[in-house]
């Protein structure tokens, strides 16, 4: 499996960590981002989705209470933590996200692995200290030139 680490010192190097990412990631990409509460995965998720379709980062937020986001045709921020069971999950209608997205961010993705996409970016992050990430992204390639997507960057 290819892996890389990284580490930020802030949010801001976090949300930029997001955008750079954002760049790799070819159309109907699933990407699961887990990790402990607090460990970042909405600000990552932030500067993925600015990175992705040129949101500032102020307007996304985590969909913990709506459970999806839609933020843009095909761009999806899904949030599982409140989910308990396989069947809550299920009637979300992840089959048919999956098929017709252009972007799926899944935050606490790995409660229900059995539903997740086998060729999903998997990020893991991790606090390490004050405002400090250890993030580890797997199953990363960069995009071929007929896959890439233009970032305006």
């Amino acid at each position: 499996m290819n892996a890389e680490r990284f580490e930020t010192a802030s949010e801001e190097e976090t949300i930029a960590l997001g955008e750079r990412l954002a760049a790799r990631l070819p159309e109907g990409s699933v990407v699961l981002l887990t990790g402990n509460l607090g460990a970042g995965k909405t600000t990552l998720a932030k500067g993925i989705l600015q990175g992705w379709i040129h949101l500032p980062a102020e307007e996304i937020s985590s969909p913990t209470f709506t459970l999806i986001h839609e933020y843009a045709e095909g761009v999806y921020h899904i949030d599982l933590y409140r989910l308990d069971t396989r069947a809550e999950v299920e009637t979300l209608g992840l089959d048919d996200i999956f098929d017709h997205a252009r972007l799926v961010l899944i935050e606490w993705g790995e409660r229900f692995p059995e539903l997740m996409p086998a060729n999903s970016v998997r990020i893991e992050l991790e606090s390490a200290g004050q405002d400090r990430r250890a993030i580890q992204v797997t199953a990363l390639r960069p995009a071929a030139p007929d896959q890439a997507r233009e970032t305006g960057k």
